[in-house]
Order: C-alpha cells, then structure tokens, then sequence
C-alpha cells in the first residue's frame, strides 16, 4: 500500500539507498498515446522513458532544468554489486 507524501516531505529512501522516483498520473488524448508509444518503440524506449526524456529536453532548453536533477536511469540491467 502507497503512504501518501505531503508536500514538503521527502520520500523515503528506495532499497538501494537512493530516493524514489517521483509518480505521476498523466491523462492523454489515445491519439497522443499512440503516437508517444510509437515514438518510443522507434527510439527503443518505454513509453514512460520517452515522456521523461522529453521533459527533461524541454525543460533543458527553457532552461529550468534544476541543477539537482539526477541524471536518466541507465538501461540494461543494473550493474553488479559487491
């Protein structure tokens, strides 16, 4: 079960000791899906990995990307720990 987070609260840390990824519910038009997924597919990302990348590019160029901003997950598998 979710345990909401207010506003000003941070995240507990995920498993890996670092924070969680941010969820958010975004309502689209079909067509705009379709044409996000198709988009992705070509590129060979996820749907929800074409949505961010496609954020943090127009937020970039506006130049409101925040300093603090993590960079992408990698793909793949993650690397092995010792």
């Amino acid at each position: 079960m979710a345990v909401p987070v207010t506003q000003g609260e941070s995240e507990p840390p995920a498993p890996s000791g670092r924070q969680q990824r941010k969820q958010v519910l975004l309502r689209l038009d079909p067509a705009m899906h379709e044409a996000l997924a198709r988009w992705a597919a070509d590129e060979l990302r996820s749907t929800n990995a074409q949505i961010d990348y496609l954020l943090r590019r127009a937020l970039r160029e506006a130049g409101r990307l925040p300093k603090e901003a993590k960079p992408p997950p990698r793909r793949g598998r993650p690397p092995n720990e010792p």
